[in-house]
């Protein structure tokens, strides 16, 4: 029999056809795997892809205003505003922002006031969106805001693994490529539900994972240790340096693993060619990344 193929979606997709999100990301596979002189290598029927936008849109409150996401929300909202604020300062160092360019923004009193105040959290956003090379700030914000709300929200999190779980079985064996949360998202359940379900993953790829961030990998690690899932064989991790959602490769450094063995095969010199250098078609029409999901599913 042959192996299925599932495809794990980031945030963004709410409302939105599930068809028609499935086509764009088989037209970019095909666009990878022709660079190769290659097809897709198994019927379009053994694509799963288990949607799950609108389940998240509607379990996590909050609009798409990052002024409302980060500083405007209600008092049972401290934890979330933290995580993200968190973030944002994590995206800071590593894009080597400085002190001055904060104080440039906002002033002085920014620094001594630290950033859990809002002039800090508007200086930032205004810094990165200056001088990160295709980063935004708003969609930093906003995809750090919806991996928090899948990783503390219970009834959002349940609702979203038992979909994607229902995408595989024992019977066949799967690839699995999730992109940004997606890879978040399938990780959790991979390392949940992989080995007790009995399934079997040749390869599983993450791209423009964000699963190296600091605040991120604290919360994962609250349920259970890192670790490359019991049902994986191979863990592919691929990012474009420039992918400020990603951030970091899935290295020792950035995600330690318990056990250290299997590692993370980790891949940094692709290019994206979408504007934010995280777009999924970018990644999934690069030819090295087509053809390792093509040749996972013909061995």
């Amino acid at each position: 029999m042959t192996r299925q193929l599932v495809l794990v979606h980031g945030r963004g997709q709410q409302r939105k056809d599930a068809r028609a999100i499935k086509r764009e990301w088989l037209d970019a596979l095909g666009e990878g795997l022709a660079k190769s002189g290659l097809t897709l290598p198994i019927p379009e029927e053994d694509v799963r892809f288990p949607f799950y936008g609108d389940t998240l849109d509607d379990l996590v409150s909050g609009s798409d205003d990052v002024a409302d996401v980060i500083v405007r929300g209600q008092p049972s909202d401290d934890d979330e505003r933290r995580f993200i604020r968190a973030v944002l300062e994590e995206v800071r160092t590593v894009a080597g922002i400085s002190e001055d360019e904060l104080v440039e923004v906002a002033g002085e009193e920014v620094l001594e006031r630290g950033p859990l105040n809002w002039s800090w959290v508007q200086a930032i956003l205004q810094v990165i969106d200056r001088h990160v090379p295709y980063g935004s700030a708003t969609s930093i914000a906003l995809a750090t805001r919806d991996v928090y709300h899948y990783l503390t929200n219970s009834a959002a999190s349940r609702a979203i693994d038992e979909g994607v779980a229902g995408a595989l079985s024992p019977e066949r064996e799967a690839v699995v490529v999730a992109h940004s949360l997606g890879s978040v998202v399938a990780y959790q359940v991979l390392r949940t539900f992989g080995a007790e379900r009995g399934w079997t993953v040749p390869l599983f790829m993450t791209v423009g994972s964000p699963l190296g961030v600091e605040q991120i990998r604290r919360y994962v690690r609250r349920t259970g240790p890192a670790r490359v899932p019991a049902c994986v064989t191979r863990w592919e991790n691929v990012m474009d340096e420039r992918d400020v959602v990603a951030l970091y490769p899935l290295t020792a450094d950035h995600f330690p693993l318990d056990p250290a063995d299997p590692a993370v095969v980790n891949r940094t010199d692709l290019s994206n060619r979408t504007p934010n250098r995280h777009g999924i078609g970018g990644y999934l029409d690069d030819a090295g990344v087509a053809r390792a999901i093509h040749d996972a599913l013909v061995r």
